[in-house]
């Protein structure tokens, strides 16, 4: 990957920059329209049921080309077929069968209608031929450190999630008041600066420093 010439843009630990082509309705630089998540290439789920479908494949294709050849079949094929001819349809092995079979079913659905890579939070496109992403400890890290310079603040935890960034503070001087009023208004830059497509709303939380000192 390459970055953009003549834009000055130099990506940022935790940033993730890749080229695409660009959308067909162009927005202009700085919008919010067109910010779609990264999808996950899922490797290895596809890895996994690839390697299983060419076990079960190979072993029902031995059985056909062992009978073809007018030899006896595979016991676990004919013991198979047995059973499902036999068992009735609510026998409890052929309900479990059917609900692990849905179950993964809807597991490999759900992998290929949803995105991934939920720690990457997209950016504003300032090129219509780059995207670029920000990993939620990387925003999380920014955030602590711009809340750490707000005078009375002791300890801080933050989380960010997709839609909200969770901060924790503990302020061991000062009103609780005047730092949480100073954290808001602080973070609230912070996450300006961040160039998030989508930025999260802060969910503020400011309290004394425990009996211990914790």
């Amino acid at each position: 990957m390459s970055e953009p010439q003549g834009t000055g843009y130099t990506p940022g630990p935790g940033t993730l920059v890749e080229q695409s082509p660009p959308p067909e309705d162009k927005q202009a630089a700085g919008g919010t329209g067109g910010h779609r998540r990264f999808w996950s290439a899922r490797r290895v789920p596809a890895a996994l049921l690839a390697l299983v479908i060419l076990v079960i494949a190979g072993a029902f294709l031995y059985d056909i080309a062992a009978v073809r050849a007018h030899r006896t079949g595979m016991h676990w094929r004919r013991e198979l077929a047995r059973q499902l001819a036999e068992r009735p349809l609510d026998d409890t092995w052929v309900l479990t069968g059917a609900g692990v079979a849905t179950a993964l079913g809807l597991w490999l659905l759900l992998l290929a209608l949803t995105p991934g890579l939920r720690s990457l939070l997209p950016m504003r496109r300032t090129h219509p031929d780059v995207r670029a992403a920000l990993h939620r400890d990387a925003a999380a890290m920014v955030l602590r450190d711009r809340a750490m310079e707000v005078a009375g603040v002791r300890t801080v935890r933050i989380r960010v999630r997709r839609a909200r960034a969770d901060v924790r503070a503990v302020s061991h001087f000062r009103e609780l008041d005047d730092v949480r009023a100073d954290l808001d208004a602080v973070l609230d830059d912070a996450v300006r600066g961040l160039g998030l497509a989508r930025p999260p709303t802060l969910s503020l939380r400011v309290r004394r420093p425990g009996r211990k000192g914790r």
